[in-house]
Order: C-alpha cells, then structure tokens, then sequence
C-alpha cells in the first residue's frame, strides 16, 4: 500500500488527507499544531506526527518512507519546504502557494529524477489546467486572450464586509496589496491589485465584480497568450473597501507609534477583520472559476470556456475551497501514486493540461467527487 505523507493539517490539507485514505492510501499528517491534528484522531488509514515545518533536517526525516509527499504548509513555509523533499528525492504534489517561483526548482528536481506537481489547488491549479488545455486546443501561436476569473464567498451577503475567509487569512490581504502581474500586447506589465473592477454575472446567484489579483504566477512564463489576466471575485462594493482600507495605510507594514506604543497597521487590520471574517459554522459558500480563453483554430476565429462551481457539501460540511482546492491535489498525488506520471522536473498543471490523457484524468477525477469542470468550445472536450 502507498505510503503518502501530508505537510500540513489546515482545512484542505485535512481534506486531502482524509480523501486519499479513504481511497486506500496509507497516509501520515504531520503538523505543528496539536489542535489541528487532533481533528484527524479515529480517521481510518490515518496517522499523525507532530513537525515543526521551520526544520529542513526535520521535514527531511518525516518524509524519509513516503512513496508520495503533499505539500500543504504555509505560503511562506512552502519553497524551503518544497526544496527539502525534492532534494529527498521524493515526488510531491503541492499546494502552498509560496510566493517564490516553484520553476527555480526544475533543475533540482531532474537531476533528483523525482516529479513535483505543484500549484495544484483550484487558481492556481484547475485554471493553470485550463489555460495549458486552451494552448494545446487553439493554432500554434494564435492564443489570442485568457481571461481568469475566480472567487469563494459567502452564499448569504452581510454586511459589511460580505466576505469569509476561505483560505489562509494574511495571504487574502496580500492579494489586496501586492501589484498584479498581468500580460498585455505580448508584454508582461504591472497594475494596482484591486484594479480595473468589471461586472461578472453568475447564473443562480448574481451580479459579481471582478478586480485585478497577481495570481497568474508561473502563467507568466509558460503560456504563450497575447493578452493574460487575473480578477478575484467579490460581491460588489468589497474592492472599494478594501482600497479605503489600503490606500489610508491600513495594510501597511511600517511600523506607528499610537497610544504611546509602536505598532504595525496590518497586524492591527488583520486583528480586527479576521474574527469578523470568519466562517460560522455550517453558514453555506461557493467557489466560482471561469476561465475564458480566445484565438484561432483551424484558422478561424474560436473560443473556449472553461467552467466550475461548487456549494458547500452540506452532508459532509467540507467547503467548496477545500474541495476544490484540496481534491486537485488528492488527483495529483493519485497519479503519482501510481506511477501514472513519473517525469521529473516541476510541473505546474498548465504543462499536464496539454496533455489530453492528463487534462481527462483531472476532469474525471473532480467529476468522480462531485465537482464539476466543464468545457465548451467550438470543439468541445473530448474532441
């Protein structure tokens, strides 16, 4: 039986844990919060060790008799993590989303001989997947546009904010100020984030707006799209907020001095709206990925679309980010369990979603789980 262990115990790394034992996988989580992993006691086929993610030579020991690692750590954990295991020579699917670029580990990972899928949650991951599929469908070189638009709220709108946190707390605020990287004319260029606000219309639900976000990481580098871009999805009105907020140095890191003490602006932000952002307990969400891509095929004009929408599984009370951000990665680390993909290297999905085989093993194992990803086009999938 393989053995698969999972760095990290939050929301999706608990989920993917669960799922991959439930699927017959020996898994060990291991983690530093013993709160965390005494959420997984009594589940069947799953173990759990206690792990500081801040020590190499530790991670280095807990993955010692895996057969497959995920990476489910903290953003600013996640590169050092990654690292050590390749340089264990262990493959990985990932998911921490650290800001560095995972492709300066490429080199490290074939001369290893170990694969890496990483960025493999719902954006970054299924809209990657979308956007190597969308390159391999239209012309040699005539991708025209991409457009990502992403999002997880709330059902049910309160004000003020309209918002809950659906992943990790700090990295929502660094989506709000870190500039976003987008491509225009063939040429990478650099925005405000909570920029250029459009209308995005869901059917069932309802006017969204869409604002620029720095999500198409390594997108960047490996799609060759004349015009790429990210937008977050909110209920309208919360990218006004969030700028006030921002643009009065709320989100600052500089340090203040107030009251007669030093303090930093963001900290005090996050102490503030973190509690209110929280998710009640059973309080219904959803997950909302369009990806919509434009260009030639067969040297006519032609579009291809992309979509997925996911409600809390109100039997199981897993959220929809969790799904659809942790079953990505529960496929990955199942083709790597099997040996289906052994390639060594880094690989981002967009590079699996131009291989069809690949592309079909994602859509089938989503729609096995309840989540559905679907295609439409001139040339629907499977052609």
């Amino acid at each position: 039986m393989p053995r698969v262990v999972v760095l990290g115990a939050g929301l999706v790394g608990s989920l993917i844990a669960r799922t991959l034992a439930a699927d017959g996988l020996e898994v060990v989580v291991c983690d530093r919060s013993e709160d965390a992993l005494g959420a997984l006691a009594g589940s069947p086929r799953v173990a759990t060790s206690r792990l500081d993610f801040a020590s190499g030579a530790a991670i280095a020991a807990a993955v010692a008799r895996a057969d497959v690692v995920v990476g489910a750590v903290p953003g600013f954990l996640g590169h050092a993590m990654l690292k050590t295991v390749i340089e264990a020579r262990k493959p990985v699917a990932d998911i921490s989303f650290a800001p560095e670029d995972p492709l300066v580990l490429d080199a490290l990972a074939k001369e290893r001989g170990v694969p890496a899928i990483v960025d493999c949650g719902v954006s970054p991951g299924l809209s990657n997947l979308a956007c190597g599929r969308a390159a391999a469908w239209f012309d040699t070189g005539a991708l025209e546009s991409i457009v990502i638009s992403v999002g997880g709220l709330p059902l049910t709108r309160t004000q003020p904010w309209e918002y809950r946190i659906v992943f990790s707390a700090t990295d929502v605020i660094e989506e709000y100020t870190r500039p976003a990287r987008l491509v225009e004319d063939g040429e990478v260029v650099t925005r405000p984030a909570l920029s250029d606000v459009t209308r995005f219309e869901l059917p069932g639900v309802g006017t969204l707006e869409g604002f620029l976000t720095d999500g198409l990481r390594t997108l960047l580098t490996t799609v060759k799209a004349r015009n790429l871009r990210e937008e977050t999805l909110r209920w309208p009105g919360h990218a006004e907020k969030m700028r006030l907020l921002r643009d009065a140095g709320f989100f600052g890191d500089a340090p203040v001095e107030a009251g007669g003490v030093r303090v930093t602006p963001r900290a005090v932000a996050e102490a503030l709206l973190f509690p209110m952002w929280k998710r009640p307990e059973g309080e219904e969400e959803f997950t909302v990925l369009r990806v919509e891509s434009r260009g030639s095929r067969a040297g006519r004009p032609a579009r291809l679309v992309h979509d997925l929408f996911d409600r809390t599984d109100v039997k199981t009370g897993a959220t929809s980010m969790a799904r659809t951000t942790g079953f990505p990665c529960v496929i990955a680390a199942q083709l790597l369990s099997a040996g289906t993909f052994r390639e060594a290297g880094v690989f981002p999905l967009e590079l699996l979603g131009t291989r069809l085989g690949l592309f079909a093993a994602f859509v089938d194992g989503l729609a096995a789980r309840g989540v559905a990803f679907s295609e439409t086009g001139e040339d629907p999938w499977p052609p």
